[in-house]
């Protein structure tokens, strides 16, 4: 059969065995055919609160928060509909890009984001995790989190986040409270969110809120400077918004987790012998960094020994931030990365991510397909690399079993019995 993997912006066809391999992919919704109208009927009629328009007063300060470009976040649509909705004089306002621990977003990629006119007319800033000079300490919150958050965020005087909901690979889902921490949190705040018990117990994974170490206390250093009002939309594969949600946080983001968890949870009967993945195309797959949570995606349904094959695109190379890159070159091995952490109360920017790569690599096998990495690079990574899906998988054998997620971590794909 021939499959087509999110992959970049044109996609990636691929072929395999026909009475062998099973399609996971979340039920499909088609977008909203006025999505404009679909956002300004959420902030009237929100979940919970009073609409935007009610919050917003003469002289008052607002800051809105939004995603940086490693998200498909629709802030061409999104932000303009809450400015229209506040009716406050551009002067008074300030959109941050939530860019959590990752670079800052260059001003011709802010104009692809929000357009020439919202740019021009708004100041536009990137949060800098690392200048203390722009952050305010806000004291520890949640089981020992010290909470730094941006400064023109604490200050505002209505406090505005923005953003979508997806399933994350840890903190369960996407969208609400990260609009504030980790995305507009000091580093310090980051790294603490991120040590590895946290994000080594097996509660803090994909669609679980409920007890989850890293969600609970995202949420709690969240609440040391609390959004006014929050909006995120759900979208569909071609990144149009299925539907929107705004209103008081907690009741807003419960309400679209809610939505999202049941189209995106699809069960398998059994593990798999092989899983090829994708990373849900661009901009998620724009570097090795964020495919990972593709890898992850597929390592809750391959079995222990199996094959994960992920297709990512990774025009960005390794990414253009943090210590990913030098903490994967400097182990010897992924299982060496994991007992090293494990002896250390230290964390590192992007510990994390390595950290996850490396469960997985200790579970399965990974193999890369990557048009802009090399062999060597990938195996800098402890990863390898095809050129032919195809051929890889049939290497499996003609009775392994396979499974292909063609929207990688838009899918939560679990195996029913467990």
């Amino acid at each position: 059969m021939k499959v087509q993997l999110a992959y970049g912006v044109g996609g990636l066809e691929v072929e395999l065995p026909d009475k062998r391999t099973t399609v996971v992919e979340p039920s499909y919704h088609a977008g909203a055919s006025d999505q404009r109208a679909v956002l300004h009927a959420a902030l009237r009629a929100p979940v919970a609160g009073p609409p935007l328009r009610e919050l917003a007063r003469p002289g008052m300060k607002v800051a809105i928060s939004m995603c940086d470009g490693t998200r498909a976040q629709p802030r061409d649509l999104m932000i303009p509909a809450v400015l229209d909705e506040l009716g406050v004089p551009d002067d008074d306002i300030v959109i941050l890009v939530a860019t959590g621990t990752h670079r800052g977003n260059t001003d011709a990629e802010l104009r692809a984001m929000l357009g020439d006119d919202v740019v021009s007319r708004v100041r536009v800033v990137n949060h800098d995790a690392r200048d203390k000079g722009t952050l305010e300490y806000l004291g520890v919150h949640g089981n020992g989190v010290p909470v730094w958050v941006n400064r023109e965020w604490v200050q505002a005087d209505l406090r505005i986040t923005t953003g979508f909901v997806e399933p994350h690979f840890f903190a369960g889902f996407s969208g609400g409270p990260k609009l504030v921490t980790p995305g507009l949190a000091g580093l310090e705040t980051v790294l603490v969110l991120h040590d590895a018990t946290r994000i080594g117990d097996p509660r803090a994974t994909w669609g679980v809120l409920e007890d989850n170490p890293v969600h609970a206390d995202i949420r709690a250093a969240c609440a040391a400077a609390p959004p006014h009002f929050s909006f995120d939309v759900l979208l569909n594969r071609e990144q149009r918004v299925i539907s929107a949600f705004a209103g008081s946080l907690a009741e807003m983001h419960a309400a679209a987790c809610s939505a999202a968890r049941a189209f995106a949870m699809q069960a398998v009967p059994a593990a798999f012998d092989v899983v090829v993945t994708s990373n849900s195309g661009y901009p998620l797959d724009q570097n090795l960094y964020q495919a990972v949570k593709g890898m992850s995606a597929a390592a809750k349904i391959v079995r222990p020994g199996g094959l994960i094959v992920c297709a990512a695109e990774c025009r960005d190379g390794f990414p253009g931030h943090g210590e990913y890159r030098s903490l994967l070159e400097a182990s010897r091995s992924p299982r060496a990365f994991l007992d090293e952490i494990a002896a250390s109360d230290h964390v590192t920017p992007d510990q994390w991510q390595v950290q996850i790569q490396a469960n997985i690599q200790d579970h399965a096998r990974v193999v890369m397909h990557t048009s802009y990495l090399s062999d060597a690079e990938l195996r800098s990574a402890h990863l390898a690399q095809t050129r032919d899906i195809a051929a890889i998988v049939a290497a499996e054998g003609a009775d392994a079993s396979v499974c292909v997620l063609p929207e990688g971590p838009q899918t939560i794909a679990y195996v029913a019995a467990a």
